[in-house]
């Protein structure tokens, strides 16, 4: 929620104040709220008001490393709007959240560093005038929660968040951009795997969730990335033994050497037929990898170390939301993947 005289109106201008029903969301959800105007001294007149929901984006460039606002949804809520002077008025609106909008809270608390917010313009004679940002709280789908409980029963450590601008190989994307969550492997692991990234991409349909490893070299060899990718429908995710699948495809990498992309299916229980390849969605069990040219094999640092799991609320513990939300875009001067290193 924000509230702020805007420059475009000078002294005396109406005030505006955007409130979301709830800060909480899901992928494909729809939220609610309305932006809030109060009349200045003079009557005024709004060409749009405009909503975007942005996230902060890093893109690897050879050997430097950027990061921007990127804005990944663009909606114009009213247009033609008066706001008569001293007066309040209130402009209710929808928002509809894209399946492949990033996590950004486990639990009910916000992973560090990753942020959503949903943006405000007033445009006033074709000039936007951005607002500040309202933060939106974007938990896992039933079916994605899953394969996060299913990484906490197996003794995964989180260890970092961000989104990464490129495309994945073999899987169909809407937005430019995906997420990755990382986690310090299990015990069992830990000499041979330094870490596994996790990846969903959604759509209303299928859940795709794409597991990158970074194997550790030995003295007479270098390390090397392994890959899995896992096609099932939400449903068919809820039912799952994704603890197993992963288990099962960490211990065949671990003993495989080179640069792999390795395949299995997503073994499950409760249905005849679960788990045979060709199950449920089109393409269900098939495994590809990364494109090369969008992989990003460096991360900015140690993370939290706190198990991620189906209820993690302990990943965040003591952080407060707002001081996230500002660090995270505070380099946002109205750009759009306008990248500084």
């Amino acid at each position: 929620m924000f509230k702020r005289m805007l420059s475009a109106f000078g002294v005396g201008g109406p005030s505006v104040d955007t409130v979301l029903d709830t800060p909480h969301a899901t992928p494909g959800q729809v939220i609610t709220g309305q932006v809030r105007i109060q009349g200045g001294s003079n009557d005024a007149n709004i060409d749009q008001i405009v909503l975007s929901l942005v996230t902060r984006v890093e893109v690897e460039h050879g050997d430097h490393e950027f990061g921007g606002v990127s804005e990944f949804l663009r909606v114009v809520v009213a247009q033609g709007v008066r706001v008569p002077a001293g007066q309040p008025m209130a402009v209710p609106f929808q928002l509809p959240i894209p399946w492949e909008t990033p996590i950004t809270a486990v639990g009910g608390q916000q992973l560090p560093g990753m942020t959503v917010g949903v943006r405000t313009e007033l445009v006033i004679s074709g000039a936007p005038d951005k607002g500040d940002l309202d933060p939106v709280l974007v938990g896992p789908l039933p079916s994605q929660d899953r394969v996060l409980e299913a990484f906490g029963q197996l003794g995964f450590q989180f260890r970092s968040a961000d989104v990464e601008a490129g495309r994945i190989h073999g899987v169909n994307q809407e937005l430019g951009f995906y997420q990755e969550i990382e986690f310090f492997p299990p015990a069992q692991f830990a000499g041979r795997i330094n870490q596994v990234e996790l990846t969903f991409v959604t759509n209303p349909h299928e859940l795709v969730v794409v597991l990158e490893a970074d194997k550790r070299g030995g003295m007479f060899s270098s390390g090397s990335d392994a890959f899995g990718r896992f096609h099932v429908s939400h449903q068919d995710a809820m039912h799952t033994d994704w603890a197993g699948a992963i288990n099962q495809w960490m211990a065949q990498i671990a003993e495989r050497g080179g640069h792999s992309a390795f395949g299995g299916h997503a073994p499950g229980y409760g249905q005849p037929g679960y788990g045979q390849p060709g199950y449920g969605q089109p393409g269900y069990g098939q495994h590809g990898h990364y494109d090369d040219d969008h992989r990003h094999g460096h991360r900015r640092g140690p993370g939290m170390g706190a198990v991620v799991g189906g209820v993690a609320a302990g990943v965040v513990g003591g952080m407060v939301m707002g001081e996230m939300v500002e660090e995270v875009f505070e380099d946002d001067g109205g750009m759009d993947m306008g990248f500084e290193e």
